[in-house]
């Protein structure tokens, strides 16, 4: 099973324990070993530390972030290289809608999308709404 993630920038502070148990949940109990998360804002860069985390106790499961723009294109010194992806054709899509289709290259690829989603305003939202179009699990981590 894939998993992909989609939340607001800002997140609070108490979402890193649902975010993990969430995570041991799907791994353990239904088989999910393969994550994609994007490199924007809080909720990405908290997904990708506690993924980081669980590949020691879970070796199997693989993780990438999914680069929105080529590495050269973009010279990001907060982003690490080591474990990314970038969607095959996204050097084609202008940089203004870089991250729109790499956001659908990774709801294509998704069984399960965990969102953090408080309001239907924003990208987070937007991209929730399109997994739900398209049959996707969604576990929207708000509503817990």
């Amino acid at each position: 099973m894939t998993v992909t993630f989609f939340g607001h920038r800002v997140i609070p502070c108490d979402i890193s324990e649902r975010i993990r148990n969430t995570l041991v949940y799907l791994i353990e109990e239904k088989n999910a070993y393969n994550f994609y998360v994007g490199s924007n804002g809080e909720f990405d860069k908290t997904v990708c530390s506690i993924l980081k985390e669980l590949k020691k106790t879970y070796p199997h499961i693989r993780y990438a972030v999914v680069l929105a723009y080529l590495p050269l294109l973009k010279k990001d010194k907060t982003i690490k290289y080591e474990n990314t992806v970038v969607p095959e054709g996204i050097e084609r899509v202008p940089q203004k809608y870089a991250i729109c289709a790499r956001n659908k290259w990774m709801i294509e690829q998704a069984n399960t999308v965990i969102t953090y989603v408080i309001d239907n305003t924003g990208g987070a939202a937007q991209f929730k709404a399109v997994a739900e179009r398209k049959g996707k699990t969604i576990i929207n981590l708000a509503e817990f």
